[in-house]
């Protein structure tokens, strides 16, 4: 088995075995692509909901570093013009404790999205024209944090070769999904997709003016229930200012009960 990959259970076989190994992609670039990206989203398809804890830390380009905790809550939902719920919570520093960002995704609309700012004492609704900004000072956008619905994008498989160091030995599908939500701070992104488990182990960003902006490696990752991918190390490299954010997953948990009433705009003040 290889490092940071974990297979559980017949259930989780019989999916790769049905959805990959039969290898029946279509021919045409444009298809294919479409059809690796709702194949992942298929084998991600009834987790209900999630809770996890995120360490994140964040480098400048002297190399200095500051950490901050959160935690993270979804919702999924299978509207066909909406994507998963999501709401992050900061535990620590204390003087960003209870800082809350509040998603509820969307295919080809702009995300709704909300934050909380406990100094402030009100919740800020963010505006389409700042999501490509960045998310409390880290190499994440806004927009980063949302659901990656395939149907957000445009997407052309490109090629198959050898995946990123260190799975170099394994195959990987590298697709390109460009966003048809025309406000995107990206005018593509490059995703190579391990062909086995179809989870995505390295994506470059690529800004308004079409060069490279950024680099995310995704490594660690587990299955959970027999079915779910989580990558719990990602790592977010911004090849223009040098800067680096890396996001440490913890303690996921599955079908804990959550519902629409913990992602409602109201209960934003009191997510701590």
């Amino acid at each position: 088995m290889r490092s940071g990959v974990v297979i559980c259970g017949l259930a989780a076989k019989f999916a790769l075995s049905s959805v990959v190994m039969a290898n029946d992609w279509p021919e045409d670039p444009a298809e294919k692509g479409a059809a690796i990206a709702q194949a992942t989203k298929n084998m991600d398809l009834g987790f209900q909901d999630s809770q996890a804890t995120m360490h994140m830390v964040l480098t400048n380009a002297r190399g200095d570093e500051s950490t901050r905790e959160l935690r993270m809550m979804t919702l999924e939902r299978r509207g066909e013009d909406e994507g998963n719920w999501s709401l992050i919570v900061f535990d620590h520093p204390r003087d960003i404790e209870g800082t809350a960002l509040l998603t509820h995704a969307r295919i080809l609309e702009a995300d709704d999205q909300w934050m909380y700012l406990p100094k402030l004492g009100r919740v800020k609704r963010i505006s389409s024209a700042n999501k490509a900004g960045p998310f409390m000072g880290s190499e994440f956008a806004f927009e980063d944090f949302t659901a990656q619905e395939p149907g957000k994008f445009a997407h052309t498989w490109l090629r198959d070769e050898p995946c990123p160091a260190p799975l170099e030995t394994v195959t990987c599908h590298v697709t390109e999904r460009r966003p048809l939500y025309e406000r995107s701070g990206y005018t593509r992104q490059v995703v190579w997709s391990d062909a086995v488990d179809l989870q995505p182990r390295q994506i470059d960003y690529y800004d308004r003016k079409d060069a490279l902006l950024k680099t995310l490696s995704l490594t660690a990752y587990t299955q959970y229930l027999d079915q779910y991918w989580r990558a719990k190390d990602l790592f977010m490299v911004n090849h223009v200012t040098g800067k680096k954010t890396r996001l440490a997953w913890e303690d996921y948990t599955f079908q804990t009960g959550l519902g629409e009433k913990d992602f409602d705009k109201s209960s934003l003040e009191h997510a701590r």
